[in-house]
């Protein structure tokens, strides 16, 4: 075995800054629509969310063994530089993703940049095809399907369990049960999305000589991915947050807490069968279901198509960027330093483009905070009948204009 280089050292730091973008990109999954009903405080509810993140980092590591030893083969060549470069590709996307709002899966960027790096750098022979079909393709076809139906078969459930229950009793049991199932898909984040920066940190370790193949991540690599996936989700990804709390559907508690639970029966259950599921796609099939299986709600279909184009692009995305991260860096040493220059360029352009139109635990729940924009010179209202909202837009008035000339505006 041999000691850890000042590459596999670069490529551990990378890991652990693309799981912290994974923390803040995939908050929305567990507290969206917890902070959209008001259940809980914004701030608690994040701090609530990162401390359940670090927990599940510790509950498996099935979901690590299918990223370390299952999608790219260790054997046929990678070297640590063509992690980073799949690294450098999956941080880029999320971080367009969420300057967007949009809620795309972290987990395909991370599967999209380490395919195309390890197909420009080593070849098809490099990439487990049927791995990628069994353990991502399908689930991710599927998985938000599942999780919608399941979501709108409970929504409507539970509205007719409790037509005929006291309004005020019914609001504080569902405030309870929203809390209680948004932790439960917190645990469930930790458990299944920590496990991929395990993996990922794994299999530069195998490909670096420091631990043999097939082995489970060491136990200070599954402290320091937690820890740094609760530190992101802790900051609060508050631009998806607000898609996804606000803009897919208008959310009340009975539909937060099935989708909430549902989405959280769906993750922990691949989690088991070590199938690296998207926790966005699933929590996004889970709220577009509650929208449905509620009489009279509105599924913002805009919105939600935005939010597939994001899903279908991303694995290509990601790996398109992430194959041209490879070619400089396989130049040696200078392409390593100018990727990471490269990249840290754009995640500085990234950041100074969020600030023109800020979005935080102030306003998360402000309608238009971060939603689209009305047209220009349109007036939006609202009739909003018991369960639904129906819009309608009336053309605004034309502004009135004076002339400078006083004498021409007194005759």
């Amino acid at each position: 075995m041999e000691h850890i280089t000042l590459l596999i050292g670069i490529v551990i730091v990378t890991a652990l800054v693309f799981d912290f973008t994974n923390g803040f990109h995939d908050t929305a999954n567990a507290m969206a629509t917890t902070i959209s009903t008001g259940a809980l405080k914004p701030k608690t509810a994040v701090a609530m969310s990162a401390v359940l993140n670090l927990t599940g980092a510790f509950l498996s590591v099935a979901v690590a063994k299918t990223i370390s030893g299952g999608i790219i083969d260790e054997s046929a060549g990678v070297k640590p530089e063509v992690i980073f470069a799949g690294l450098v590709g999956a941080i880029l996307w999320n971080l367009l993703t969420w300057l967007a709002g949009l809620p795309s899966s972290s987990s395909h960027a991370l599967f999209g940049g380490l395919i195309g790096a390890t197909l420009v750098a080593v070849g098809a022979n490099g990439v487990n095809g049927d791995a990628i079909v069994m353990k991502i393709l399908i689930p991710a076809a599927a998985a938000p399907i599942v999780a919608g139906l399941a979501s709108m078969l409970a929504t409507r459930l539970t509205y007719r369990i409790g037509r005929d229950a006291d309004p005020a009793a019914t609001a504080k049991g569902y405030r309870a049960g929203q809390i209680a199932s948004a932790g439960l898909v917190s645990l469930a984040h930790g458990t299944n999305d920590a496990q991929k920066t395990m993996g990922v940190i794994t299999l530069a370790l195998i490909t670096g000589g420091v631990v043999a193949p097939h082995s489970d991540p060491p136990v200070w690599v599954i402290v320091s991915a937690g820890l740094a996936i609760a530190l992101g989700t802790f900051i609060g990804g508050w631009r998806i947050i607000h898609t996804m709390g606000k803009g897919l559907t208008d959310i009340q508690p009975p539909q937060g807490f099935a989708a909430q639970t549902g989405a959280a029966t769906v993750i922990l259950a691949s989690s088991h069968l070590g199938f690296s599921l998207s926790t966005t796609q699933v929590c996004s099939g889970s709220v577009m279901g509650s929208g449905l299986g509620r009489k009279g709600a509105v599924v913002r279909w805009g919105t939600a198509g935005r939010m597939a184009a994001a899903w279908v692009l991303t694995l290509p995305a990601a790996g398109l960027v992430a194959a041209c991260a490879a070619l400089l860096a396989d130049q040696g040493a200078w392409g390593i330093t100018a990727v990471a220059v490269l990249a840290l360029a754009a995640c500085a352009a990234i950041r100074a483009a969020s600030r023109r139109r800020p979005i935080d635990h102030t306003n998360v729940n402000e309608a238009g905070g971060g939603a689209e924009e009305e047209p220009p010179g349109v007036i939006t209202t609202a009739i909003a009948p018991v369960g639904g909202e129906l819009k309608a837009t009336i053309p605004a008035p034309a502004p009135l204009t004076t002339t400078a000339d006083p004498a021409q505006a007194s005759a």
